[in-house]
């Protein structure tokens, strides 16, 4: 499974990067106003320095027309960017038309097999299931990526299922055995997948082995001389 990091702040995916573990990033209007990145064209090509996959940039407008005009505009950039487009009726719209320019597009706001089912069936490159916002309103948002995998495998469908509102580390775990292609995780989740305390107790435990085993050394010297 690939890893996204759902972030548009570039010291995050600088360092992030450096780990060797991201495959992508995505990002959306709320994340780049976070980051105070106003002039998105400048902050996507500055992610686009620092990691070789897709790039998630997302549409504002409400129509097929200003959405596809906003995507020729991404595309032009000549980066490796995916266009997110909202799952409405002017959405699919966009991602059929987008589809046969060869414009990738990363259908959001997905929350129910039928919208993915009919995002697919349009073109889109990658479907994004909010599990997080899912398992807000008690549903198991997990269940949806599930369901997505076998559907998807079972008709063939090209489109890659990106496990989106990610909250904590066991998601990533159980996107992974759902079956997506893709978990895009937040900077904080990802550092978090690092961590376990019994590693911290284990480089401890070694670091205090050797000191006592360097303080032993100097003594063991002198009595060989004697």
């Amino acid at each position: 499974m690939k890893i996204f990091l759902d972030t548009a702040k570039v010291e995050e995916i600088r360092r992030a990067s450096s780990w060797g573990v991201v495959d992508g990033v995505t990002t959306n209007p709320s994340l780049l106003a976070r980051a105070g990145r106003a002039d998105v064209e400048t902050a996507i090509r500055e992610i686009a320095s620092l990691v070789q996959g897709p790039i998630s940039v997302e549409v504002i407008s409400n129509t097929a027309e200003g959405m596809v005009e906003e995507a020729r505009r991404f595309a032009s950039w000549k980066l490796n960017t995916a266009v997110k487009i909202p799952m409405t009726e002017e959405g699919l719209k966009a991602v059929r038309m987008l589809a046969a320019e060869g414009i990738k597009t990363n259908v959001t706001l997905v929350f129910s097999v039928p919208q993915a089912l009919l995002a697919a069936k349009a073109g889109a490159s990658f479907v994004s299931p909010f599990v997080g916002r899912l398992d807000d309103v008690g549903q198991e948002g997990m269940e949806l990526v599930r369901d997505l995998a076998r559907i998807f495998t079972h008709y063939g469908f090209s489109t890659e299922i990106i496990a989106a509102s990610i909250r904590h580390p066991m998601h990533v775990v159980e996107a992974a055995r759902a079956g997506a292609h893709i978990a895009t995780v937040p900077f904080s989740v990802l550092t978090r997948m690092l961590q376990h305390p019994l590693t911290d107790v284990g480089i401890q435990r070694f670091l205090e082995d050797w000191e006592r085993l360097q303080a032993q050394v100097p003594s063991a010297a002198g009595a060989a001389k004697v």
